[in-house]
């Protein structure tokens, strides 16, 4: 016997000018761990969100059986209460409230409204214990890092007797120690019973996992392939996600270097709260033009809060040092003077820093350059909207059109309006922080296509990347951070994961 837990059945879901899913089929076994894959807008979140109850029943068509019983979930509470958990890409923690505060949020351990503090540190203790963690339950969830802040998500899902565990891109923000930790720990839930459903463009986590993988396309299910019946290779995966076979993940180019164009020297910040900690200690970096330039680095290296705090002082004060364009001083001391200057920053947070959720694509893409939409200061409204139609059919982005507000596109989708922003402000050196985080194999393909057009150009590219085989197959050098420091600059011939990995264990044995 099958054994299913859950049957989605011909589910069709529908926003306004966009049929997001049409008749999708899932059945996931009790006690798998089944992957779900699939381009940027292929309706994987959107599946997740119905199950889920974010999307309550009535405002699909189909039917959701769970355990054998056809559901019909108004609210989210409703699926938790029989043990569906949705952990989403964005975390939903307080940063300044307790992990016990943040586990029991909304479900306190409380009679007649007071909390019992003593009974729910203890009971957090246990449920940190589960997930791995020894933090004690006081530590406020700010004091921790995102691989750690995931493992308190988990430890929450366990709080409310989870039976079927969502993740939604668990991985995306962490590093590989991070990450297979996280892995490890779905595999032993698997062991004691619990079912998982994983939303995640990692291949490589897919095959290391998962017991079944089902491929959606354009809102429709394609395949269900069984990894205990045949060997699944990334390959397979991607024919089945994209419709075609990718021969090669990052697209061939010329490199032309020319002169310098960006160089910062002696570069200096502390934290932006607590103010007394150095996190940038005299960083040198240079871009040349026609160059596209890695910086590696494990998670809380400082490789964002360099590239923040360069782009119009955006992170941390007390900043010290200078920044050279073209081999003249220049003023970044805020984001309008970085700008004018020939700076842009892709942010690796598109949902708060990179766009206004709430307005349309048209406005996002023109706002980081309105002067170039207007007359006499007056906003000429066709060219605004022809530089959007221009950018959304240069960056392939998936809508009903550009008047769809960004917070109903999918998230690479939502990376390609941050791009059409940064680019319609015609920088000459761009800063992409995670530019391919939360995106589809295919998408990669095209924003890497996107960079080797701008060095092509003549423009400078630093990105940063925690995935070291994008910098490696990317990258015409390499600087690696660690603690706040450069501690190695590696050209593309010397440049190897294991190189990567080397510098940065030397230079913390050094310390």
């Amino acid at each position: 016997m099958d054994n299913i837990i859950l049957e989605m059945r011909d589910i069709t879901k529908t926003f306004p000018g966009v049929k997001a899913l049409e008749n999708v089929n899932l059945k996931v076994r009790q006690g798998e761990i089944h992957a779900l894959v699939g381009e940027n807008g292929a309706g994987k979140s959107t599946l997740m969100k119905v199950l889920s109850g974010v999307y309550p029943a009535g405002s699909y068509d189909g039917d959701i059986v769970y355990e054998g019983e056809v559901r019909n979930f108004k609210v989210i509470k409703d699926s938790e209460a029989i043990g569906i958990i949705i952990i989403h890409q964005e975390l939903a923690l307080v940063p300044l409230l307790s992990i016990a505060e943040n586990i029991f949020l909304g479900n306190e351990v409380a009679t007649n409204g007071v909390i019992r503090w003593q009974e729910a540190f203890s009971k957090t203790r246990g449920l940190l214990a589960k997930v791995g963690l020894k933090e004690s339950p006081e530590t406020l969830v700010t004091n921790i890092g995102v691989g750690k802040q995931q493992l308190v998500e988990i430890a929450k899902a366990l709080s409310k007797s989870v039976k079927l565990l969502i993740l939604d891109e668990p991985t995306a923000s962490l590093n590989e120690k991070d990450s297979d930790a996280l892995l490890n720990l779905l595999i032993e839930f698997r062991n004691q019973g619990i079912t998982s459903i994983i939303i995640t463009h990692k291949l490589n986590e897919v095959r290391k996992v998962a017991d079944q993988i089902t491929v959606l396309r354009d809102g429709m299910t394609v395949k269900t392939l069984n990894c205990h019946e045949e060997e699944i290779s990334e390959d397979i995966i991607i024919k089945n996600m994209v419709g075609r076979e990718l021969a090669d993940r990052y697209p061939p180019r010329s490199v032309a270097i020319g002169e310098t164009v960006l160089e910062v020297k002696n570069w200096n910040a502390f934290h932006q709260h607590h103010r007394d900690r150095q996190v940038l200690h005299d960083i040198n970096v240079n871009v040349r033009r026609g160059e596209v330039v890695g910086i590696a680095g494990l998670m809380g290296a400082g490789r964002t809060e360099f590239a923040m705090s360069v782009f119009g002082k955006s992170y941390g004060h007390r900043i010290s040092g200078e920044v050279f364009m073209d081999g003249k001083l220049v003023d970044v001391s805020t984001v309008r003077k970085a700008i004018d200057v020939g700076l842009a920053y892709v942010t690796e947070d598109r949902k708060h820093l990179g766009l206004v959720l709430n307005d349309s694509i048209m406005h996002n893409t023109s706002l980081a350059n309105l002067a170039g939409i207007s007359n006499a200061t007056v906003i000429d409204n066709h060219k605004e909207s022809d530089v959007a139609t221009d950018f959304r059919s240069k960056l392939r982005i998936r809508s009903s059109g550009i008047f769809q507000e960004a917070v109903n596109l999918s998230g690479g989708n939502q990376q390609k309006v941050v791009l059409s922003k940064w680019l319609f402000s015609d920088p000459e050196v761009l800063i992409l922080d995670e530019p391919t985080r939360g995106i589809d194999v295919g998408a990669k393909y095209e924003i890497y296509s996107i960079i080797n057009q701008l060095a092509a150009d003549g423009k400078g590219v630093l990105m940063i990347s925690s995935e070291m085989p994008e910098l490696l197959g990317t990258c015409d050098r390499i600087y690696v951070m660690n603690e706040g420091r450069i501690v190695a600059e590696l050209s593309k011939e010397e440049a190897s994961q294991e190189t990567i990995m080397r510098a940065i264990m030397r230079s913390g044995e050094k310390k």
